[in-house]
């Protein structure tokens, strides 16, 4: 079969996997190749158990792989025998030398951007889809065109904006998709052909086009913006323990200000995952080069109170248990940064279980999908913690029960069964807001929320 356009992307992640498995589904003229260093990690996308759990995402790849997806560990004949070139490979955090904490690594990046430009024998559409800095795109450009060959490349900006848990339906419906590219002829007339492959099952209305630098701008800000909504609804939970206002009712009464709006105004232990705290890092890095101290500040309070809300849980976990956890048993529900991923990347409960565990608590962690990434995560601590996927057996002898993940099969678990099974008193601390709080109590525990008074049965 021939192919209208051959479509590569470098970096088979979180990102890159689902965005091209969803560009095959929806346009089977088009072939699609997913390239990874990681031959495992490929050697799973052609499995029946897919490195990623993403709900609906399976189906979509079992649909079209092997007929116009294809994933494999040739990157320089995939680069070869592909004209569009979408770059999705990590860009973590830098820890070593100038910017270390903040700013971003890009050396896998322009790793990319080199075996881009070696292995090319023919123009090529080179798309950042990678979270990156302002500015990433020229030195892309400056790479690829130091080339001798005459050989052109036209880089183009599209931000990912999925969530983890939902980013098949992002993907199948997304808010919008966003494109950005330089100002020219050759620059324009690349956009316009990556409109084309979205415009497949996007309305056009939804994709935007910008210039290259609005484009890798608005992906740090989107993120920065999400994050400090859910940093001042956690900061407000702390007022609201103190004056027993509802976080709830707080909340509810703020969101629907149609200029403010209802989400992402839950309070809990706050965020985490791979991109807030990174591209919020990356973007205080940005202000302080620029010399825009206050600016930096501000942003970076964002990412204080988040932390401030998971140490802030646990110290009311110990206020609440009588001034110690030393060997006690706490049971965790709950370890990926949040509901239907497994992924644990900068997870609130990677840094409450080492709080506890620094406390001398034995935890025992219990999650559906992450336990394998808890592991890595708690390397080292196995004489503290231990892994149990079933939840009600996890939390049998327990003082306490910590819920830190919203996953939907915590809230229909029998919990008298739970009640009876703990040691007593029995404690319940609520990280996510997410059971019913008056049930609880009236079975026996002792209940602590988030943003909420406490429910105790003590004098």
């Amino acid at each position: 079969m021939t192919f209208e356009r051959n479509i590569l992307c470098i970096g088979a992640g979180y990102v890159g996997g689902p965005t091209m498995a969803m560009i095959a589904y929806r346009c089977p003229r088009y072939r699609v190749t997913v390239v990874d260093v990681n031959r495992e990690k490929i050697d799973q996308w052609n499995s029946d158990d897919l490195p990623i759990y993403e709900p609906g995402l399976d189906e979509i790849v079992r649909a079209v792989r092997g007929k116009n997806l294809f994933f494999s560990t040739d990157i320089p004949k995939a680069i070869e025998e592909n004209d569009i070139i979408f770059v999705s490979v990590n860009t973590p955090t830098k820890n070593y030398g100038v910017g270390a904490g903040m700013a971003a690594d890009l050396q896998f990046w322009e790793k990319t951007a080199r075996e881009i430009l070696k292995y090319s024998k023919s123009p090529k559409i080179v798309i950042e889809k990678s979270t990156l800095p302002v500015k990433t795109a020229l030195a892309m450009e400056r790479i690829l065109n130091s080339n001798h060959h005459g050989i052109a490349f036209d880089v183009l900006s599209n931000p990912e904006f999925l969530a983890e848990g939902t980013a098949v339906r992002d993907l199948t419906n997304p808010d919008r998709v966003l494109i950005g590219s330089e100002e020219t002829e050759r620059g324009l007339c690349a956009r316009n052909i990556l409109v084309e492959i979205y415009a497949n099952w996007v309305p056009r209305e939804r994709i935007l086009t910008s210039n290259i630098w609005s484009s890798e701008l608005s992906k740090l800000v989107s993120n920065a913006f999400l994050a400090q909504r859910i940093s001042s609804i956690n900061a407000i939970s702390a007022l609201c323990e103190k004056t027993d206002a509802d976080i709830t009712e707080v909340s509810r009464a703020v969101g629907t200000d149609s200029r403010i709006g209802p989400k992402f105004l839950n309070s809990s232990i706050g965020f985490g995952g791979s991109c807030f705290k990174k591209d919020i890092l990356n973007l205080v890095y940005l202000c302080r080069h620029y010399g825009l101290t206050e600016v930096a500040d501000y942003w970076e309070g964002v990412l204080k109170i988040n932390d401030y809300q998971q140490d802030r849980f646990v110290l009311t976990m110990i206020d609440a248990m009588f001034n110690t956890l030393s060997g006690k048993k706490i049971c965790v529900w709950g370890f990926a940064f949040k509901a239907d991923t497994g992924d644990t990347r900068e997870s609130p409960a990677i840094r409450i279980t080492k709080r506890l565990v620094e406390e001398n608590a034995l935890v025992i962690v219990s999650d559906p999908k992450a336990l394998k990434n808890a592991r890595a995560d708690l390397r080292g601590l196995e004489d503290r913690v231990s892994f149990v996927e079933d939840p009600m057996e996890a939390v049998k002898g327990c003082h306490a029960l910590c819920v830190l993940t919203e996953w939907d099969l915590y809230r229909h678990q029998d919990f008298e069964a739970v009640y009876a099974s703990m040691a007593k008193p029995s404690f319940l601390f609520d990280g996510r807001n997410i059971l019913d709080h008056g049930k609880c109590f009236r079975i026996g525990f002792n209940v602590y929320p988030i943003g909420k008074p406490p429910m105790t049965h003590f004098q």
